[in-house]
């Protein structure tokens, strides 16, 4: 039960849930993203991304400077169906408001890293 524990745990705070649905509209991306894109520091962003990977939920990439983020290549059952909880929240007002924010960040992006689609993500028709 630990492990399932911490995977409620991961999820029950706002800034990780934005995460996760962003992920799961956009794929794969970078800390940059979730920093300019919602408005977080940089330090807020990697602890809130960090903790949603230690609870088994997403797995990172670097290239050079940059570490990528996207949804676990191999998802536990839970995780499965936390994720298609998740998804039911992309229809939220908040959710739209924040895709909108999020994607004015990305038309004026400036740390030169461009978002990533993950094959292995499946991506959310919009």
């Amino acid at each position: 039960m630990r492990k399932e524990a911490q995977v409620f745990k991961a999820l029950a705070d706002e800034t990780r849930l934005r995460m996760m649905a962003l992920l799961l509209r956009h794929g794969e991306l970078c800390v940059c993203d979730f920093e300019g894109g919602m408005g977080i520091s940089h330090s807020k962003s990697s602890r809130h991304l960090r903790y949603l990977q230690q609870a088994g939920l997403l797995e990172d990439q670097r290239e050079a400077i940059w570490v990528y983020y996207r949804l676990s290549s191999n998802p536990s059952a839970l995780h499965q169906a936390v994720l298609r909880a998740v998804e039911t929240l992309l229809d939220l007002k908040e959710m739209k408001a924040l895709e909108a924010q999020f994607e004015k960040w990305l038309k004026s992006k400036s740390c030169g890293v461009p978002p990533k689609q993950n094959s292995r993500t499946k991506v959310r028709a919009r």
